[in-house]
């Protein structure tokens, strides 16, 4: 089971990266160093496995302005943070907590 940054930790109105292909030795200050950079970088946030706390080799960064993250994603895309190359995403903003609902109730149903 991992630790997933909860939606109430981030503003609405925050634009947010996914970071995949984080190494071990990658942690939240590690992530915030790398882009600290970028004039509107707000928070950065490993996500770890609840039992072991080990990354789960992913995490997230956000941005108050859509053009700094646009940009962000495209300097940062496949820059070594830590020993490995990060692969960056955009990151879905809103969680469809209806469909997660219906998709729990069919589980459940069958």
């Amino acid at each position: 089971m991992s630790i997933v940054p909860s939606m109430s930790e981030w503003s609405e109105n925050d634009y947010r990266l996914l970071c995949g292909n984080l190494g071990n030795e990658v942690n939240d200050d590690v992530l915030s160093k790398a882009f600290s950079k970028i004039p509107t970088f707000n928070k950065a946030k490993i996500v770890r496995n609840k039992q072991t706390g080990k990354t789960r080799g992913y995490g997230f960064v956000s941005f108050s302005n859509s053009l700094d993250c646009a940009a962000a994603l495209t300097e940062m895309n496949g820059k070594y943070v830590g020993n490995r190359p990060i692969i960056l995403h955009k990151s879905k903003s809103r969680i469809d907590y209806e469909a997660l609902k219906r998709r729990r109730a069919r589980t459940f149903t069958q």
